[in-house]
C-alpha cells in the first residue's frame, strides 16, 4: 500500500509542476505576456526601442542593441534573401486581453492601439513565417531584437533595424488594446 501511495503522490506532484510550466505556446496564449527562452536570451541588454530619444540620439542608439514590437503594414524583399517590413511601432499592454476570464486559451498577446512611429526591420524569415497562410505579412505583429544600420529608410527616412532574433505573430492571432469592448484582463 505505501508503495501505491507514493505513486499517487509523485504523480500529483508531476501534475502540479506540469501545471505550473504551462507555456502559451508560439503565440503567448497566457494572461500576461511570456517570452520564449530564445526570446529571453535575445532581448537581454536590447533597449526598449523609443522613437522620440532615437530622434534625440541616433548615434547611442546605432551603438548598442535594440528590441521592440510593431505591426507590419508592408512586406518587400530586402538584401541578401532578407524580408524588409515595415512597421507600425506599438507597446506591449502589461495584460493580455482574454474573451474568457477563466480560460487561458482564449488570451491574445496584446499592444497598444496608439502607433508610436515607423520603424523598418530586416529579417531572415523561414517555413511557416516566409510562406503559406500564417507567413509575415500586412497585418502581422512582430517583436524585432537587433542593431539599427547606420542609414536610414531613403524613403521615408525612419530607422531599419538589422534584427538578430523576431517572433511572429500572425494576422488574428494577437489583439491590440482597441479589442477591450469584446475581451477583458
Amino acid at each position: 500500500m505505501k508503495a501505491h501511495t507514493r505513486t499517487l503522490g509523485l504523480f500529483a506532484l508531476l501534475s502540479l509542476v506540469a501545471a505550473g510550466c504551462r507555456s502559451g505556446g508560439p503565440y503567448g496564449h497566457t494572461a500576461r505576456y511570456e517570452a520564449l527562452s530564445d526570446e529571453e536570451r535575445a532581448v537581454s541588454g536590447a533597449r526598449e526601442y523609443d522613437p522620440v530619444m532615437y530622434g534625440r540620439e541616433p548615434e547611442k542608439w546605432k551603438a548598442g542593441r535594440a528590441v521592440f514590437f510593431g505591426i507590419v503594414t508592408s512586406r518587400a524583399p530586402g538584401p541578401a534573401g532578407a524580408a524588409y517590413l515595415t512597421l507600425s511601432v506599438r507597446r506591449l499592454e502589461p495584460r493580455n486581453l482574454c474573451a474568457n476570464g477563466n480560460d487561458e486559451d482564449t488570451c491574445r498577446v496584446t499592444v497598444s492601439d496608439k502607433d508610436f512611429g515607423v520603424a523598418h526591420a530586416r529579417v531572415m524569415l523561414t517555413g511557416e513565417d516566409d510562406n503559406g497562410d500564417k507567413s509575415v505579412g500586412t497585418g502581422s505583429l512582430v517583436r524585432v531584437v537587433g542593431r539599427f544600420d547606420q542609414s536610414p529608410d531613403p524613403g521615408d527616412g525612419a530607422p531599419v533595424l538589422r534584427a538578430e532574433y523576431f517572433r511572429h505573430w500572425p494576422r488574428h492571432f494577437y489583439v491590440t488594446r482597441a479589442s477591450n469592448d469584446h475581451m477583458r484582463q
